[in-house]
């Protein structure tokens, strides 16, 4: 389970809530508006990480706003990660500027790549770019992000490959993209999307919109990603999303997403809310067992 999820409790609470789901471990999240602030990270996190261990959860990852070796407090997390016996983590997103040259900014990107990857390997670590789909996001494609990653040492920097992002972004492309990236993908993150025509769309916008939905409803093939996944024995973690709204009584929408810790109030009643969860997690168990994964 991603943390984000849980940012409307304490971390007590979220675990107790993820147990009850069915879930095997948490990311737990190091940025600001997250139970672990970078700040606290010395302390919250083992703290953390001790809570998960004796609740019987694992800390697969960690999800952080690291892009690059300057980025800060970036030395402290992975450090303290090191302590714990933790080595993935989730790097944040760089995003193109439409207005210039391409080619200067791949180039760039790629010198952060290769000082992120250095840093990675001091700690004996592994950093994971996401595969966001947003139209402005290096690697919503996973193509371009591979391109400038597939020289670097796969055991300290790969993708963190959201197969519903990379699916909004290209399609069927995933046959392809996953195939050339194998060898750098170290997690998967799960999620289901459709394309939705916007009603009300002015005169000359574009109207069609991603729009997330729960697992089952949208476009993703999870049966053929989950059988390709298996047939290279992918032992990476999955990641759980749950990023579309359900709706609440008076006829508005919560979204399941969240936002910042000590901000986000739960709409729903907490059996309504787990309710969810564990439909989700249930989709996916089945739809892995099916791919002929061994999952509990």
């Amino acid at each position: 389970m991603v943390s984000r999820h849980l940012q409307w409790t304490d971390v007590e609470t979220g675990i107790e809530v993820a147990r009850a789901a069915g879930f095997p471990g948490i990311a737990w999240t190091v940025r600001p508006g997250a139970h672990i602030e970078p700040a606290n990270v010395e302390k919250e996190l083992p703290r953390v990480v001790e809570l998960s261990r004796k609740a019987g959860l694992e800390t697969p990852m960690v999800i952080t706003g690291i892009s690059d070796a300057a980025s800060p407090r970036a030395e402290a997390i992975l450090a303290t990660m090191q302590g714990l016996g933790l080595r993935r983590y989730r790097a944040g997103s760089v995003r193109y500027d439409y207005t210039r040259e391409l080619g200067p900014q791949f180039d760039a990107y790629r010198a952060k790549l290769e000082g992120l990857t250095a840093l990675s390997a001091r700690y004996g670590a592994t950093a994971m770019i996401h595969t966001h789909s947003y139209a402005n996001t290096i690697g919503g494609s996973a193509w371009d992000l591979w391109m400038l990653l597939r020289d670097l040492d796969p055991r300290h920097i790969g993708l963190n490959y959201d197969i519903g992002h990379v699916m909004a972004k290209g399609g069927a492309g995933w046959m392809e993209s996953a195939r050339a990236a194998n060898r750098h993908i170290h997690a998967l993150s799960v999620k289901d999307f459709l394309w939705r025509r916007t009603p009300d769309a002015q005169e000359g916008q574009w109207p069609w919109r991603t729009e997330f939905v729960p697992p089952g409803e949208g476009m993703v093939n999870f049966p053929d990603v989950f059988r390709y996944f298996r047939s290279i024995d992918f032992r990476g973690p999955i990641e759980t999303y749950y990023e579309y709204k359900v709706p609440l009584p008076n006829g508005a929408q919560m979204d399941m997403l969240g936002t910042d810790y000590g901000k986000w109030k739960l709409e729903i009643p907490r059996s309504q809310f787990l309710a969810y969860l564990k439909r989700d997690v249930d989709f996916y168990k089945r739809s892995l067992r099916e791919a002929g994964f061994d999952i509990v």
